[in-house]
């Protein structure tokens, strides 16, 4: 305990926040790291270039191309960020042994048993994604197809999805969030835009039909304004995504890259709780729309963090981050965000809520204003340190000389 902790301990309980306390919760939170960081979103099933309005930006040299390789960086990011986490997996990082193949409509829970494995040995549960994007039969429309053999080969999809879903559960013993999101939508201006939705409706239906243990999966649906293009029509819209999640009983999921540029999914947490029994986030941060680009610790980020945490309902809310940046070092990438949203999350809990909230009832909004932007000076940062030094990481930049080490010994020897 440094003598900065210290003097930080006391400023905090000055206004009763118990910042030993803050740490020991901080490190209960899970965060689902995503796994397609590494690879630009590549994943195992199929060669050749994304399609589905997925884009990746740069070229920079150490790209994961195996699963040994992508396990291998997945660690290295774990060893440098404290807490608790999750896996988040797309399906097309099935992983095949001995010459086999399946189709995505035929996979199933051996495909990720090398996962379930690697995450049991982690103590961590998995997440996971059914890929409807980068397929030869996702040039177009899946889940809303009007083609009736395309549409059904996505929906089977799907529900093997759901059972590989269930399997995680099982086997990690950690309830599995498995998202849906569709790249479907038009170009230019749609002549019909509610015949995809009613397909894409029923298409989630008849996946959702196959049964699953709705203590183990927490099902969710993600929605999205605009894609590449799509730039006119996207079939699953934020209506859409919020209106079937809440009818049928499945959890809403909000990418804040996946909306207007003035819209804030920090405004909407509350919103959503209030109606939602679960609430699933996928963290990014949009430049120009949903570019996906490295969390930094700026204002949005902080208000997602603060209205997760202020809610009172943080174990209701799945956090997952969904960035992808191959311009800069992957590795290096990836603990930028993560580190940065437990920040975040760090920040929030040494808020006072309880106090802000009274003086906001109260109309004592000089005084409101005045304390927030007094909060921003206290040594949240002593506090972070202490924080990872508890979970045996560093707490200063020096940890990018891990990474530099990494670069050098792993990353600069492959292909």
């Amino acid at each position: 305990m440094t003598q900065e902790y210290i003097i930080a301990k006391e400023k905090y309980a000055s206004i009763g926040i118990d910042t030993d306390k803050v740490i020991e919760k901080l490190k209960e939170v899970p965060v689902s790291l995503h796994c397609w960081q590494g690879d630009d979103v590549v994943g195992f099933d199929y060669k050749g270039a994304l399609s589905g309005g997925i884009q990746t930006t740069g070229n920079y040299p150490g790209k994961a191309t195996t699963p040994a390789e992508l396990m291998s960086d997945i660690d290295k990011v774990l060893s440098l960020d404290g807490g608790k986490h999750k896996l988040n997996l797309h399906a097309c990082y099935a992983i095949f042994e001995d010459g086999e193949w399946a189709d995505r409509d035929a996979l199933e829970p051996k495909h990720f048993a090398k996962w379930v494995e690697f995450a049991k040995e982690r103590g961590m549960g998995i997440d996971f994604n059914p890929t409807f994007f980068s397929h030869p039969k996702a040039n177009g429309l899946t889940l809303s197809s009007p083609n009736e053999e395309i549409r059904k080969f996505w929906v089977r999809h799907g529900q093997a999805c759901l059972r590989i879903s269930e399997y995680f559960a099982n086997e990690t013993g950690v309830p599995c969030v498995m998202n849906i999101w569709i790249p479907d939508g038009y170009k230019d201006i749609p002549a019909d835009r509610f015949s995809p939705r009613a397909r894409f409706a029923q298409s989630v239906d008849e996946i959702l039909g196959i049964g699953y243990d709705k203590e183990k999966v927490y099902v969710a649906l993600e929605s999205k304004v605009f894609g590449i293009g799509l730039e006119s029509y996207t079939v699953g819209s934020s209506e859409f995504g919020l209106g079937f999640a809440l009818s049928r009983g499945i959890t809403p999921l909000m990418d804040n890259g996946h909306y207007h540029p003035t819209e804030v999914v920090s405004d909407k947490i509350s919103s959503m709780l209030l109606f939602s029994k679960k609430l699933a986030l996928h963290v990014t941060r949009a430049v120009r729309w949903d570019s996906d680009h490295v969390i930094r610790l700026d204002d949005e980020t902080k208000e997602i963090a603060k209205e997760i945490v202020a809610s009172g309902r943080i174990d209701d809310i799945a956090i997952a981050l969904d960035y992808f940046d191959a311009s800069i070092n992957r590795i290096a990438a990836w603990t930028i965000g993560l580190r940065n949203f437990r920040k975040a999350l760090l920040i929030a809990m040494l808020t006072p809520h309880d106090e802000l909230k009274k003086l906001q009832a109260e109309d004592r909004y000089t005084e409101l204003m005045l304390k927030q932007e007094e909060l921003k000076s206290y040594p949240w940062g002593a506090v972070w340190q202490e924080y990872c030094e508890r979970c045996g990481v560093c707490g200063t930049e020096v940890w990018f000389d891990e990474v530099v080490k990494y670069e050098n010994e792993v990353l600069s020897k492959r292909a």
